[in-house]
């Protein structure tokens, strides 16, 4: 079994450690596979111009040279520690309510997809990228003032379009994903490194992009694991 977290954070956005700090911290804790997936805010609300005036996203502007530098911290994490990562980014729509906030990983991106897209349009260009996408925290969080309930609330709408749910996330599990049977992960939310110490997935595949892929979307041989060192 192939010991994954799908989603971290590094200082192209919010998180507070550097991309190749990042990836020392998980390849030294026996990772696997692991995709970076640096938010990608929306501009069109109060919150967004925030993100962007404080430099807490990635931007149309940087994207390239963010995905140069995870393709060379890729190569080294290959040929260090036999661990696969995966780009990705954060699509974040972010706004005062919850019921309208939304959050979706989109792992193994290759071009640019604005945050200000309809999700139909969103979800349509990842499809046209062979990317996977993901539901990340669909439901309720302890202590979090503002939730990503707008997935959750309109899964039957958009459930055709996500490839997993996120089934937990750092120390929270959403038993709602696994009541709908919906394909599911687990992953850290990483921001900070207290946070290696959280849920991760566990695939039965080969350790190559197109097989992490494909066991995420097929929901076969998935597990997840609590990991604590």
């Amino acid at each position: 079994m192939l010991l994954c977290d799908f989603h971290i954070h590094t200082k192209y956005s919010d998180g507070s450690v550097e991309l190749k700090r990042v990836i020392d911290i998980f390849g030294q804790a026996g990772f696997d596979v692991i995709a970076i997936t640096d938010h990608v805010v929306n501009g069109d609300s109060m919150i967004g111009k925030l993100a962007y005036k404080f430099r807490l996203t990635v931007t149309e502007d940087n994207f390239n040279y963010y995905m140069e530098n995870i393709r060379y911290e890729a190569e080294r994490a290959w040929n260090k520690y036999e661990m696969l990562v995966i780009p990705g980014v954060e699509i974040s729509k972010n706004y005062i309510s919850s019921d309208k906030s939304a959050h979706m990983l989109i792992l193994d991106i290759k071009e640019f997809i604005p945050a200000c897209e309809s999700y139909e349009t969103i979800f349509l260009e990842a499809k046209k990228q062979d990317a996977i996408v993901v539901a990340c925290h669909p439901h309720n969080i302890k202590g979090e003032l503002r939730n990503t309930l707008y997935l959750w609330n309109n899964r039957e709408k958009y459930e055709k379009y996500i490839d997993a749910w996120e089934i937990a996330n750092r120390d929270d599990v959403f038993s709602v994903v696994s009541l709908r049977k919906y394909p599911y992960i687990a992953n850290s939310d990483f921001h900070k490194p207290v946070h290696l110490y959280s849920w991760k997935t566990l695939l039965n595949c080969e350790k190559t992009v197109s097989s992490v892929k494909s066991c995420i979307r097929n929901n076969r041989g998935v597990a997840i694991t609590l990991f604590r060192g």
